[in-house]
This record gives structure tokens, C-alpha cells and sequence, in this order.
């Protein structure tokens, strides 16, 4: 009989974490159509149930900016895994995956040859989804010429058997992107399309938004919108060293 979940696709590598999954009900907290995209590259297709938790952190309550992007997504797998497990407790998940991607503004000006550990330690500004076409415009203004870092914040959320019922794994990736100067007309025009409303930051690598990057350090799905080169790592290493991992 075949199992009443598989996500784990037949093109799937066999390697631990992805063999762990199979058989397994797994759920993607996002609505996001590019991180099922990427999740699909490489053999996984989780349920998709979007998250109602509606991202109201306070930023500045984080020392650590990074910390933000972790802690959404926390939020974004808790929520689904109790609304899930409160809707049919018989059929409960067996992991859920939330992420939030942010991108945070950097000082130093992508062609410059400074390192930027010798200047002032500023913190970041966190830059979102932009609220309107002149917002996304004024986000690409501040990112041309210079370099942005994005973070995408991943929280595993799986059953356990000790109070609250479930563990929480998270990891996050960070990967700098480098804006070319582009003259002030490409960036209206490109703010115009309308792609950029959607998307961390107001750009999409992958699309219109290509033409604005002069070069990525790092991995290009994390600025997409999921690291699955972390990700499957993590799931992997999470085989090895959890006992118990996924066998509740």
C-alpha cells in the first residue's frame, strides 16, 4: 500500500535527511510559489499551508538583526504545526518548514575595496516587502551602487514527546548582493513593473531584477527566497545527531 503522504519525490537524491522524509508529512508554511519551486529542484514537495501569523516583531527588539528573520519563521511553523495538529490530531504533521527572508542594507558601496570591518558598525536597516511602487523605488535607490545582505531565517518545527509537543530547529543563510550603478531611469522602470512589490527588498534576482545586480557571494536560492543547500544539510545533520528525530 502506498503511503498517504509522500513528499519525497522519485528524482530525489538519497541522502539521510531526504530518506528520513520519505513516507512523512511535511508542509511548507508558505505561500512563497519560488520556495516550493526550489524545494521541488531538488525533490521535495511539501502540503502547502500558508501561515496567518502576521510578522509584527518589533525590530529593534533584536540585538541581533539576523535573529529577526529566524524568529519570523518560528512564528510562520508554530503556527501552522498547532493549527494543524488542533484540526486533526490523527493526521498530525511530521515537520513543517518556516522561513522569512529579509534584506538588510550595507553601507559600503559594492565596488569599493574597503573592508568593511574597518568602518563604523551601523546597524542595518531591515528592508521588507515594499508597500507601493514609489516605497520599492525608494528601497532601489538606496541599494544602487552599494551592497545588501539577504537572510533567510529556516524553523523545522517537528513533534516530541515532552510539553510543548514540539521542537524547534532553526538555521539561518546570508548572501550579499552586489547592485551595479544603474542610472535612475532603469530603476523606475523597473520599480514600475511591479515585480519587485512582492519580493524582500523590492527585487527579484531571478527575474527583471538581474539587471540591477552586478554579483551574488553566496547562495543564489537564498536570495530567490530558500537556502536548500543549508537546508537539506541541516535535515541531515539533524538524522545524525537526533535520536529520536522524526520516529514520534
Amino acid at each position: 500500500m502506498a503511503p498517504k503522504h509522500q513528499a519525497v519525490k522519485p528524482n530525489a537524491l538519497k541522502v539521510p535527511g531526504l530518506v528520513k522524509l520519505s513516507g512523512k508529512r511535511v508542509v511548507l508554511a508558505s505561500a512563497s510559489p519560488r520556495r516550493k519551486e526550489i524545494l521541488k529542484t531538488f525533490g521535495l514537495e511539501p502540503e502547502i499551508v500558508p501561515s496567518t501569523f502576521e510578522e509584527t516583531l518589533p525590530q529593534n527588539s533584536f540585538e541581533d538583526v539576523h535573529e529577526y528573520a529566524v524568529a519570523t519563521a518560528t512564528q510562520k511553523a508554530v503556527e501552522v504545526y498547532e493549527r494543524l495538529v488542533s484540526e486533526n490530531p490523527d493526521d498530525a504533521p511530521d515537520l513543517v518548514i518556516g522561513a522569512d527572508t529579509v534584506v538588510l542594507t550595507h553601507t559600503l558601496p559594492a565596488h569599493s575595496g574597503i573592508d568593511s570591518s574597518l568602518l563604523p558598525q551601523e546597524r542595518p536597516e531591515i528592508l521588507e516587502k515594499p508597500t507601493s511602487k514609489a516605497d520599492n523605488l525608494r528601497m532601489l535607490l538606496d541599494l544602487n551602487g552599494c551592497v545588501c545582505e539577504v537572510v533567510t531565517g529556516v524553523s523545522l518545527v517537528y513533534p516530541i514527546l515532552v510539553a510543548p509537543g514540539y521542537q524547534i530547529k532553526s538555521i539561518d543563510e546570508r548572501t550579499l548582493v552586489h547592485f551595479a550603478d544603474s542610472p535612475t531611469h532603469l530603476l523606475e522602470a523597473y520599480a514600475d513593473s511591479g515585480e519587485g512589490i512582492d519580493r524582500a527588498g523590492g527585487f527579484a534576482a531571478q527575474g527583471l531584477g538581474g539587471l540591477l545586480i552586478r554579483k551574488v557571494d553566496g547562495d543564489y536560492n537564498n536570495v530567490v527566497g530558500f537556502p536548500a543547500a543549508s537546508f537539506f544539510k541541516f535535515l541531515d545533520l539533524l538524522v545524525e545527531e537526533e535520536d529520536d528525530f522524526l520516529d514520534i
